[in-house]
């Protein structure tokens, strides 16, 4: 049942964008989250769906789409610049074997970044993808959610549709996803038109967020926790009841606490002791090695560069016999570990330069999405007050996805390109129906202009 489901579904998607050409441009972005192709055995698993919907999203939008609307915008070229410098350590790479398999998405991810926001002519568009992203991946994030409560948590052991360990089916990965499309699940609730703001749509969305917060505690995923309360605080900057809000917040975490499973509580002691844990352990070994190894090769080494790293490191166990206490050391040697963060797989890979297009291609959305809640915060008209928010809601999803970042190699991950994409999407979109306005503002004397009346909307 579950094959035909997903096979009617993309069947359905393909003949929709017939008359809606946009419609495949989504249906790429629920295959590349959900990958239906991975879950099921039939017909999906044995044909290019991914490549398909492309080809279809491209060939419509370059057929159908007028193309007057498109802007080509600052963090597109990044992602340009980036994606070329990646095929060049490619090529250069130092395992030449290997490289070319993580090339073979990464180039895909990029790519489609870069061509989205040509696309996103219309406020319509811009919620329909942030919709389908959120949508698409609460597939993954239910189906966690419901195993959680039902008791089949465990670090490693959760196993959401597939057992794989790759891509968004991984604990640390997906936690952090998680966490990270609370804000815009809450956007789409507040200020959606797809589907107008009910009680429908909040219950269903508040079911989403519980969802959210329970799949760092069935993964077990250090990371999902860190992001959760790094969300809760960011939160609080834009809240209207900042002391009641965080007093919520605590009491929710206080009564939480006898609920959850003792090897939750057991593995997030290690946060405050990481020489007690041997994957901790590695984490910070494996980065001193990367620093020393970019000093090297400072152009990085290409993907899978990891593969030469050795690493030595103790780890250390409180033992207590009698009534004295004894540290005991041993000593652990591991090859070729992954970086468990993006920020040295980056700096280890793509080197230098590589790390410094990514984080111009983070930081410049940071800024991006601050200058437009700035600009648009205090405009209250019906088609004006979704954007501030709408912002805020897409910076506080990166700062997310940049904090578990920290802990887990996701730099090329596709949902977060998508995010970027979409980022540039409303970037472009707001700017080019605020031009107008801004212009006329400055060629009207200002004796000459109309003064305002009561609820309309400021100039800025």
């Amino acid at each position: 049942m579950l094959n035909l489901a997903f096979t009617g579904f993309f069947l359905f998607m393909l003949a929709a964008g017939l008359k809606r050409p946009f419609v495949w441009l989504l249906c790429y972005l629920y295959i590349d989250i959900v990958q239906p192709q991975v879950i099921t055995w039939g017909f999906l698993s044995q044909v290019p769906v991914s490549l398909i919907a492309f080809v279809a999203a491209f060939c419509g939008w370059l057929m159908f789409d007028p193309k007057e609307d498109s802007r080509f915008t600052l963090r597109q070229g990044i992602m340009v610049l980036l994606l070329l410098y990646c095929g060049f350590t490619t090529i250069t790479a130092v395992y030449p074997a290997d490289a070319p398999e993580k090339w073979g998405w990464v180039w895909k991810a990029l790519l489609f970044a870069i061509f989205m926001p040509l696309t996103l002519r219309t406020r319509l568009r811009i919620e329909a993808v942030a919709l389908v992203m959120v949508l698409a991946a609460s597939a993954l994030i239910i189906d966690g959610g419901i195993k959680t409560v039902a008791g089949g948590s465990g670090y490693g052991t959760l196993r959401i549709f597939v057992d794989s360990n790759s891509g968004l089916f991984e604990g640390s990965i997906i936690s952090a996803v998680a966490i990270s499309i609370i804000p815009v699940a809450i956007w789409l609730a507040k200020y959606g038109t797809i589907f107008p703001s009910d009680w429908r749509v909040w219950t269903f969305t508040a079911a989403l967020v519980f969802a959210c917060a329970l799949i760092p505690v069935g993964t077990q995923a250090r990371t999902g926790l860190v992001c959760l309360v790094i969300l809760c605080v960011l939160y609080l900057r834009t809240a209207k009841h900042r002391f009641l809000i965080a007093g919520a917040m605590a009491l929710v975490a206080v009564i939480a606490v006898p609920f959850l499973p003792q090897s939750f509580m057991k593995r997030m002691d290690t946060i405050e002791d990481h020489r007690a844990d041997q994957s901790a352990s590695t984490r910070l070994a494996m980065w001193k090695w990367t620093w020393e190894y970019a000093k090297q090769h400072p152009f990085g080494g290409g993907f899978y560069a990891y593969q030469s790293a050795v690493v030595r490191y103790d780890t250390y166990v409180a033992k207590t016999t009698g009534g004295s206490t004894v540290v005991e050391a041993t000593p652990v040697v591991e090859k070729g570990r992954a970086y468990h963060s993006s920020y040295f797989e980056m700096l280890g890979e793509q080197g230098y330069p590589g790390l410094a297009l990514w984080l111009a291609l983070q930081m410049s959305g940071l800024l991006q999405m601050e200058a437009i809640r700035r600009r648009w915060k205090d405009r209250k008209g019906p088609d004006e007050a979704w954007a501030a928010p709408m912002a805020n809601a897409l910076q506080l999803a990166q700062v997310v996805y940049l904090v578990g970042s920290l802990f887990v190699g996701i730099a090329f991950q596709p949902f977060i390109l998508m995010l970027n994409g979409l980022q540039c999407g409303l970037w472009s979109y707001l700017k080019r129906i605020d031009l107008p306005r801004r212009k006329t503002g400055r060629k009207v004397p200002r004796q000459m202009r109309v003064q305002p009346v009561a609820n309309a909307v400021p100039t800025a």
